[in-house]
């Protein structure tokens, strides 16, 4: 279980940060691919904006992007030698702010100052306590248009199934049926798409979109991209995408192609 202490050691001792993070965009083609054919595509009506605040930044793969469209940006990161990382590569950038954090406070930031909310490839790898944390800023910080846009796990729907396979029989059969994976990718076993609509009720935020898609998995939807809106709403629209894997490939392959 991906606690904040594990975290910590994870991104500040234990990762390779040769390519920046870039490594983890491979699927689609690099960052660049991936954000202007993945991410971009599912954020655009929310950029660009006035103030944006990123959680967890690493080295910056996707400040690169973010800094461009905006005129403030925040990011808050637990690991100093992310943040130092961030400040060095940014340093002509005088519009973004730096700040180090415990994993969970988000005190730093100003009241009804942040317009948009982001956080992708990071808060997957979160409990459900750390989740509700940052969730429970929200209502603080946002202006009273303000969205947010955060991936995190949904490998809680599969608790089940994932306590079956303790049966050896009954594990080869769900791998072979692709409902169990062998790789998790670290995600956290408990947090769930359900269970961020809740915590997002419980602090007075709507839900307007949930993505469950699979992760470099076979078919089982482990992460989920979810919209959440400071005021009302009439409904979640909710999307079960088998398909995200093979639409990162299809973005790689465009890349290739058009890389004149």
């Amino acid at each position: 279980m991906p606690t904040v202490d594990w975290n910590k050691e994870q991104w500040g001792e234990k990762t390779d940060w040769s390519q920046a993070g870039g490594g983890w965009s491979d699927a689609w083609g690099g960052p660049e691919m991936q954000w202007y054919g993945s991410i971009l595509p599912r954020i655009r009506r929310l950029v660009p904006c006035g103030t944006i605040l990123e959680i967890a930044p690493g080295f910056g793969r996707w400040t690169h992007f973010l800094k461009d469209v905006c005129e403030r940006l925040i990011i808050v990161d637990l690991v100093p030698k992310c943040i130092e990382a961030c400040r060095a590569r940014f340093a002509d950038c005088d519009h973004i702010v730096y700040h180090v954090n415990d994993g969970r406070s988000l005190d730093m930031v100003p009241d009804d100052s942040v317009d948009f909310v982001f956080s992708f490839d990071s808060l997957v790898h979160v409990q459900p306590q750390v989740i509700e944390s940052y969730v429970s800023q929200f209502p603080r910080l946002l202006k009273s248009s303000g969205h947010t846009f955060l991936h995190h796990s949904n490998l809680g729907n599969y608790a089940a199934y994932r306590q079956l396979s303790s049966i050896p029989l009954l594990r080869k059969f769900l791998q072979k049926v692709r409902i169990l994976e062998r790789n998790t990718h670290n995600r956290d076993p408990e947090v769930t798409s359900d269970m961020m609509q809740s915590i997002a009720r419980k602090h007075g935020l709507s839900c307007l979109t949930q993505e469950v898609v699979n992760w470099h998995t076979r078919a089982a939807l482990i992460d989920c991209l979810t919209v959440l809106h400071k005021g009302e709403n009439s409904g979640t629209k909710a999307w079960k995408n088998n398909n995200f894997m093979k639409e990162a490939g299809l973005i790689k392959r465009m890349g290739e192609i058009y890389a004149f």
